[in-house]
């Protein structure tokens, strides 16, 4: 496999540091963008705040003025949640243009290199709440927007030789979880009560999946939705 150079949002912890430490595993060049950059992070970081337009264009100048970018991970994510009746639109405002806006940006930005090279990967974090969780519209509703980008950029790109897909984890065992999970506390029970399997995922479970799209050999793969979420989506299916 060729190496490749992935550009990885919100790459400092969780999910997408787990993508960046498998990556350059396996020969890769992780590229990572995000507010704080960790020391030990295994190939280039790019300190950003992504709700930042101005300075998230300027940065994605930089990095496709240094080579192009072979694949993309839409990972960043902004957790706001809110019953009906009572959501703040100014929560809902920042949800979408984090969670959705974010990654049309980051993809508009590298496309020409990947349509130029007439390959590429795309692969966006999506969440098992686009299925249906309480207190989840603005956080989920800017997720099902980007799993409907997904398709619909496939169906576009389809004959580029660019594949686009999403993975739609369950509850992972990350920062943003936890602050709103604690172990052992009541909502985590509910939470696992409607997961199969019983336990909350590991970002290198979640890691293993999006680097399985993002190869050589998945070029067959465009349009999907890949439920990663401990049997959470069985009742939906």
């Amino acid at each position: 496999m060729s190496k490749r150079r992935v550009l990885i949002t919100g790459a400092s912890k969780g999910i997408g540091r787990a993508v960046a430490d498998r990556l350059a595993a396996d020969g890769h060049e992780p590229i990572g963008l995000a507010r704080t950059a960790p020391t030990d992070f295994p190939g280039r970081f790019h300190e950003v705040d992504l709700g930042d337009r101005a300075a998230t264009a300027a940065t994605l100048d930089e990095i496709v003025a240094a080579g192009k970018v072979d694949a993309v991970v839409n990972n960043v994510g902004l957790a706001r949640f809110g019953r009906i009746g009572s959501i703040d639109l100014d929560e809902l405002a920042i949800a979408y243009d984090m969670n959705a806006r974010t990654a049309v940006q980051v993809v508009q930005a590298v496309l020409p290199g990947m349509l130029e090279a007439g390959w590429g990967r795309i692969v966006n974090v999506s969440s098992l709440t686009t299925l249906g969780v309480a207190e989840r519209t603005p956080y989920a509703g800017s997720k099902a927007a980007l799993e409907a980008d997904t398709r619909i950029w496939a169906g576009e790109l389809a004959s580029s030789g660019i594949t686009v897909n999403a993975v739609a984890p369950g509850p992972i065992e990350t920062g943003m979880y936890r602050a709103l999970s604690p172990v052992g506390s009541e909502r985590e029970a509910r939470v696992l009560d409607v997961i199969p399997l019983h336990r909350v995922g590991t970002p290198m479970e979640i890691a293993h999946v999006i680097c399985m799209l993002l190869h050589e050999d998945a070029g067959y793969i465009t349009g999907q939705i890949v439920r990663v979420d401990g049997g959470g989506s069985i009742p939906a299916a």
